[in-house]
């Protein structure tokens, strides 16, 4: 088994550690459905939920789960990593070569045996584990890796421009060394292997004109039907050994309650929750599970790019100071939640005294008359999908902009696959229902992503020389102090430039029932399978 005291080192400084939160967020208790309940609130911790079990694990078995979107693609450089897009899948299939301890914040060795650190965190050796195999029989080497990270960042990947930019140069010494030297002191750039960077892709991936899941992890790719499945299977090849677990077999539910009552019933041993009435019912319900609080996970992106009413930042601002979060968590999600404007609410290790926008209709209206008066129409195009909480949230902002002067006309699509390709892909949106996903451990690599002028992920939203400043200031902040004060001023940097419309963070679950165990967590809401196993009911 995985030795579990692993973490990597800092030569001279002893041992970086980079806390995720550990307090809980009040939300009201909810007696079913999506009625406003009374009664007494709830305390929820990010983090494993329930005591797992110890005692021999049973061997075989299919673990069936429902995804919380469709990802037909499973390539980490062409698809984002995180648990609600293939996240889990492709953790399977390539294992990461570095996992989040989600109960300490620590960053472990998982497929790579070791990470180390040079004084002042401008250069990292990695240590790779003698004999691992991809699931075609080639070698995970040196080589390979340095091939796969570097495949990465030639197709755009979501780290990609991140990457880029600050790791000067990947170098192999030896078949199991890879050191990586940084453009500048960067103590947080373990949280990078992590995720898409740390899944590493054989190279007969590419074979073929097609792409093809290979990797090393627990699991191989065996089947994908479209909207149907995605079906794995156990690896006997895996450095850790052969799995537990025969299958994984993914499942694609749309709406939140049906995925909760088929996981109830029993039919799937799995599923991977978003929407906050159906997180709080999994819980009360005594699902055991992994859940991560996310900031601006509930949120709604302004297109800045020209010919679109976000352009002008004064109806950015207008459109912020009209939308008022707790109106929407009581109509789209009711008597659950945690509403707030803030960039990282009074949960988060990163929350500051850095006051967010204000809701101010008065303010707004002057804003928006002052646009109108230079020839701004007032109408905006509101996108989101048609499940009932996305639904309710764009009705909700349609009201509330109205009310302020907008005219609003809402463009609601079928799908989240439909969703992220008219936001991510097309641009083809004036505000969109979308979640920037800024996580509790090392939020630096996905701020990056979605602000930076640089960034692989902005979709449309307005990135400034000021905000990219203060980015860059973070990723070189060594310790958390040093971190929430830059975090304050990025507050008040938001604050003029509004690329997003901020409703409140996001609690991302995925739920399994008591008779599943092994199953550990890690970064973007993902969990690793490779120790998972099915007991009796």
């Amino acid at each position: 088994m995985k030795t579990s005291g692993w973490r990597w080192r800092r030569r001279s400084a002893g041992l970086l550690i980079v806390a995720m939160a550990a307090t809980g967020c009040a939300w009201q208790s909810e007696n079913g459905g999506r009625e406003r309940p009374a009664g007494p609130p709830a305390e929820y911790k990010a983090g494993m939920i329930g005591e797992d079990e110890d005692g021999a694990p049973v061997k075989g078995g299919t673990m069936t789960l429902a995804a919380y979107a469709e990802a037909g693609l499973l390539d980490p450089a062409e698809t984002i990593v995180a648990g609600s897009t293939g996240g889990m899948e492709m953790a399977a299939i390539y294992d990461v070569l570095m996992r989040g301890d989600s109960e300490t914040g620590e960053i472990h060795p998982q497929l790579a045996e070791d990470l180390e650190a040079n004084g002042d965190s401008t250069a990292f050796t990695l240590t790779l584990r003698d004999g691992v195999t991809f699931s075609d029989g080639t070698p995970l080497d040196a080589k390979a890796v340095k091939w796969s990270i570097e495949r990465y960042v030639k197709k755009g990947a979501d780290e990609a421009a991140l990457w880029k930019s600050n790791v000067a140069a990947v170098e192999t010494p030896d078949d199991l060394t890879v050191e990586f030297k940084l453009r500048h002191a960067w103590p947080t750039f373990p949280f990078m292997l992590t995720t898409g960077p740390g899944m590493i892709v054989a190279k007969s991936s590419d074979d073929g004109g097609e792409f093809t899941p290979v990797g090393a992890g627990a699991f191989a790719f065996e089947r994908y039907r479209p909207k149907e499945e995605t079906v794995l299977k156990a690896r006997a090849g895996y450095w850790d050994g052969k799995p537990n677990l025969d299958r994984i077999r993914i499942v694609y539910v749309d709406d939140p309650d049906a995925a909760l009552a088929t996981l109830s019933s029993g039919r799937i041993q799995g599923a991977f929750l978003r929407d906050p009435v159906a997180v709080q019912k999994a819980l009360k319900a005594g699902h055991h599970g992994y859940l991560s609080m996310v900031a601006l996970g509930n949120a709604a992106v302004v297109n800045a790019l020209p010919g679109h009413p976000g352009a002008d930042p004064r109806v950015r601002k207008a459109m912020h100071h009209a939308i008022q979060p707790e109106v929407v968590y009581r109509r789209a999600y009711p008597g659950t939640g945690l509403a707030s404007n803030a960039l990282f609410p009074e949960f988060s290790v990163w929350h500051t005294d850095a006051e967010p926008l204000p809701y101010d209709p008065g303010k707004a209206r002057r804003l928006l008359r002052e646009a109108k008066a230079d020839g701004y129409d007032g109408k905006v195009s509101w996108l989101d999908s048609q499940d009932p909480a996305s639904r309710t949230t764009a009705l909700a902002a349609k009201a509330m902009l109205e009310n302020v002067g907008f005219d609003v006309e809402l463009d609601l699509v079928r799908s989240v696959s439909d969703q992220i390709t008219r936001v991510a892909v097309r641009k083809s949106y004036d505000v969109a229902g979308w979640a920037l996903s800024w996580r509790e451990a090392g939020p630096f690599a996905r701020m990056y992503a979605t602000l930076h002028t640089e960034g692989n992920l902005t979709v449309g939203m307005p990135t400034t020389p000021a905000m990219s400043a203060l980015i860059e200031e973070l990723r070189g902040a060594a310790t958390t102090e040093e971190q929430r004060e830059v975090m304050g001023r990025i507050q008040r940097q938001w604050n003029e430039d509004v690329p997003a419309l901020v409703l409140g963070p996001q609690p991302e679950l995925v739920a399994w029932p008591d008779t599943v165990h092994g199953v550990v967590g890690t970064v973007n809401s993902m969990v690793l399978l490779d120790d998972a196993w099915i007991g009796q009911g």
